[in-house]
């Protein structure tokens, strides 16, 4: 039996943790690929399993950002992280993440916990106190935390750095070392003013995290997740402050400390055990084994920006606190990029959750499976309309849905839905059956290495299993000459269906309820075990219930409406984001007088051999013809600009281009998607050679 071989029997219990999503703005797609997906994968396959396991998360609602978005639309911060809250854990919900506990960082009991933690450091001389200079803004009359400074990365020279990290080039610094610092606040340049905080002397734990991670995980965590960590105790690390001057967060509970609140990066991990407690508290259960039993496995799932946090400052403040265990693994994924561009939600370059869900009703599943068959996992990867259809399309609907579909519309036409007595098991039967007692194996070792994106392949493996028995045996041909045999193949075939019902839960949750709705299956009869174990899955006689489509076709027009959405942000996005250049140096009217400039007609265009931006113009200026040579090849076809109206300054001296004398020069500006437009006489009668004045 595969239980007794899986890591996954090993653990007396699980604790599952995922990101604290951001309460700044929705959840994206981003954020599904790299974190709630694939944790909600893992502890639903742990909890069909038998497994104790829990899955805590909860809202970040600290930090500098949230005071940003306050200030820019006039309300509290408490306003802005209610307002995503509830937009959070509404789309998680509907999305069916199946979290045992959603908590926040603003509920007390975080406060109490958050508190508590530090003071007990605080108490046992485990952070090092310094005065030392932070940036100040004088006319905001604040100290900068460092989302509020924005500078030169002294690293990669990245002009729109923030404070504490470059996210171009991931490296993580103090804002005084910022090139040209300024204030986001007012955009001034700060000053440096003396304030005094409290700091996590993160060189202590080097020398221990490299054991740890780098030598004792080498062999079990991800080569992207070690590469960091390596990085980083590679560069040496420092003490990290963990308190900041701000007016939202949880107060630093010392005396002295007024006005400082404890730093985000510090409370927000705390809030994996605070959301333990209040889940134990309503379940009347003992949190203490989830977090300190060395018989308990610790899983953080999250995005690679995550990665020091969880594999570095976390378990220094777990290993300075010394009760608590350390992580078994950080399965973090890479980044999932949209329509070939990074995801921002400053620039609302992103599919949102909550959006996706009243667009796509009913369509959880086919969101999961498309994320999850293209999982970043150990690269960055692209989520494409395009892909997303033909996932659906092609493989939910053609292989999954098709071979249900079958099996329930022969067993309704053939059994009145009643599962047939097998009659002669042949030798293609028992192979059928025996690939699929295995399947469970092969699907929990690819889930127990974190590989979700191969475990989801291989379940749609046994669909495929399925489908072709169907098509080998033909019981619709069959049936006319064999009825005996009809029922055996059926028989199998609703076996296969079984199998799927239960394997399909952790991937496809809301199919998985449908499909044992339609086989009359009660939830949580049939565990994952049971299909490899069990001789009989459904048994002859069992009455099945009426078929319904598991998946629907997804037409063009929705996947060109998703497109034309993107579309009209990317070009929203630009026209928000032209600014014009300065203008020139004043010039006398003398000079203007000088610019002999005429309307004209384009009357032939070519391409100049071995040029990239070149067309050679003919252009009829009411004077004469004559040849320019113009740099606008790149936005222009030829052929589509003949007899195109014209603005040119015909007095420019002649420039020899490519061997070819240019006579003038045809005005031009740039569109707000970066192509050229021809500067043209709105009145198409205004005659070639007239002056423009």
């Amino acid at each position: 039996m595969s239980n007794s071989k899986s890591p996954a029997a090993k653990a007396a219990r699980y604790t599952i943790t995922a990101a604290l999503p951001y309460t700044n703005g929705p959840v994206h797609i981003g954020h599904l690929a790299g974190v709630y997906v694939p944790a909600d994968i893992y502890a639903r396959y742990l909890r069909i399993r038998g497994n104790d396991a829990i899955f805590i998360c909860g809202s970040d609602e600290h930090g500098v950002p949230i005071t940003i978005t306050a200030k820019k639309e006039g309300v509290s911060p408490q306003d802005v992280v209610d307002k995503y809250h509830a937009i959070i854990k509404k789309s998680f919900e509907d999305f069916g993440i199946s979290f045992d506990n959603y908590s926040r960082t603003s509920a007390e009991i975080h406060h109490k916990t958050a508190s508590e933690f530090f003071r007990k450091l605080y108490d046992e001389g485990k952070f090092i106190e310094e005065t030392n200079e932070q940036l100040y803004d004088e006319e905001a009359n604040q100290f900068l935390a460092d989302r509020f400074v924005v500078g030169t990365c002294p690293k990669c020279g990245n002009e729109e750095s923030y404070g504490d990290q470059c996210e171009k080039c991931g490296t993580s610094h103090n804002a005084t070392d910022l090139i040209n610092p300024k204030s986001a606040i007012t955009g001034n340049v700060p000053t440096k003013k003396l304030t005094r905080h409290w700091y996590l002397p993160l060189e202590k734990y080097e020398k221990w995290l490299r054991e740890w991670i780098v030598e004792g995980h080498k062999n079990d965590w991800k080569s992207n997740v070690l590469g960091q960590v390596k990085s980083w105790l590679d560069d040496g690390l420092k003490p990290r402050a963990v308190t900041r001057d701000l007016d939202w967060g949880i107060p630093v509970p010392i005396e002295g400390a007024e006005g400082k609140v404890l730093y985000v990066w510090f409370d927000a991990p705390i809030g994996y055990i605070s959301s333990t407690k209040e889940w134990a508290a309503r379940e009347g259960k003992d949190w203490e084994p989830y977090w300190k039993d060395k018989d308990t496995k610790l899983i953080h799932f999250i995005g690679k920006d995550n990665i020091v946090f969880h594999c570095i400052i976390f378990p220094a403040m777990l290993k300075a606190e010394g009760t608590y265990i350390l992580p078994e693994n950080v399965p973090a994924n890479e980044f999932l990029n949209l329509e070939g561009n990074k995801i921002s939600t400053s620039k609302n370059w992103a599919v949102w959750l909550h959006e996706y869900l009243e667009d796509f009703p009913d369509k959880q599943d086919v969101l999961r499976y498309a994320l999850t068959a293209n999982a970043p996992e150990t690269k960055d990867n692209d989520f494409t309309w395009k892909d997303f259809q033909a996932r659906n399309n092609n493989e939910l609907v053609a292989i999954f849905g098709n071979f249900i579909n079958r099996v329930v519309v022969l067993t309704d036409k053939y059994y009145n839905g009643i599962v047939p007595e097998p009659h002669e098991i042949s030798d293609i039967d028992n192979e059928t059956l025996e690939k699929l007692q295995k399947f469970p194996s092969i699907i929990s070792n690819s889930i127990d290495r974190y590989r979700f994106r191969e475990a989801s392949q291989e379940l749609l493996n046994l669909a495929r299993l399925g489908n072709k028995y169907l098509a080998d045996e033909e019981p619709w041909k069959v049936i006319k000459e064999d009825e005996e045999r009809v029922k055996t193949v059926m028989y199998v075939a609703l076996q296969i269906a079984t199998a799927l019902a239960v394997l399909s839960e952790p991937f496809l949750p809301f199919t998985s309820v449908k499909l044992k709705k339609i086989l009359n299956i009660k939830s949580n009869t049939l565990l994952w075990s049971d299909v490899e174990d069990k001789e009989e899955l459904l048994s002859p006689n069992h009455q099945i219930g009426k078929g319904e489509l598991l998946f629907a076709k997804i037409e063009d027009s929705e996947i060109e409406a998703q497109l034309a959405k993107l579309e009209a942000t990317k070009l929203a996005n630009i026209f928000e984001n032209n600014v014009a250049e300065p203008q020139k140096p004043t010039i006398e009217f003398d000079d203007f007088t000088k610019l002999d400039i005429r309307v004209g007609t384009i009357i032939d265009a070519v391409k100049v051999p071995k040029t990239k931006k070149l067309l050679q113009l003919k252009v009829d200026v009411g004077i004469d013809v004559r040849t320019i040579v113009s740099g606008i090849a790149e936005s222009f076809n030829p052929d589509d600009i003949i007899g195109q109206k014209v603005t040119v300054l015909v007095n420019l001296a002649p420039r020899n281009l490519k061997g070819i004398e240019s006579m003038g020069m045809v005005l031009m500006t740039n569109t707000p998607d970066g192509k050229l437009a021809f500067i043209e006489p709105e009145n198409d009668s205004v005659a070639n050679g007239e002056q423009i004045s």
